[in-house]
């Protein structure tokens, strides 16, 4: 059963470690993460990781309700203390999310979004209408390898 995108951004958000150097995740570095997971994810299982859709914004691929939920925070990272529970994922969600987290988090916010302004997905898509299932699934299944 899916989650929702708020459920994943607070797995992701617990997983950023600044005590041993890493840095904390900004809402617009973390929209991006939602995109490659949910991509990656729909494209190798044909189901969603989390409800939420996804938009084709400015700045790139923006799941609504977890902008709203940390805009506040501008540009800064998002503390860990926003995390009160994280989720609990089956062995393929959370193999997936570390991956791509694993992966992606290594770039700057600013460097996921030249990214995801360079794919498919987002130029296809009209701005702020939904990047739809299918252009994440012809995207992302591309990348994938048995």
């Amino acid at each position: 059963m899916p989650h929702t995108a708020i459920d994943i951004s607070k797995y992701l958000i617990s997983k950023t470690n600044p005590e041993e150097g890493g840095e904390l995740l900004s809402n617009m570095k973390l929209q991006k993460l939602l995109y490659y997971c949910q991509g990656f994810y729909y494209a190798k299982f044909g189901e969603k990781l989390f409800e939420d859709n996804i938009y084709a914004w400015q700045y790139g691929p923006v799941v609504k309700d977890v902008y709203h939920n940390f805009k506040y925070f501008g540009s800064n990272g998002i503390p860990l203390d926003v995390v009160d529970e994280v989720v609990t994922l089956n062995e393929n969600e959370k193999k997936m999310v570390d991956e791509v987290f694993t992966y992606f988090n290594q770039f700057s916010a600013i460097k996921l979004m030249n990214m995801t302004h360079s794919e498919e997905p987002w130029i296809s898509t009209q701005m702020t209408n939904e990047i739809t299932l299918d252009k994440l699934k012809n995207h992302f299944e591309q990348f994938l390898t048995a």
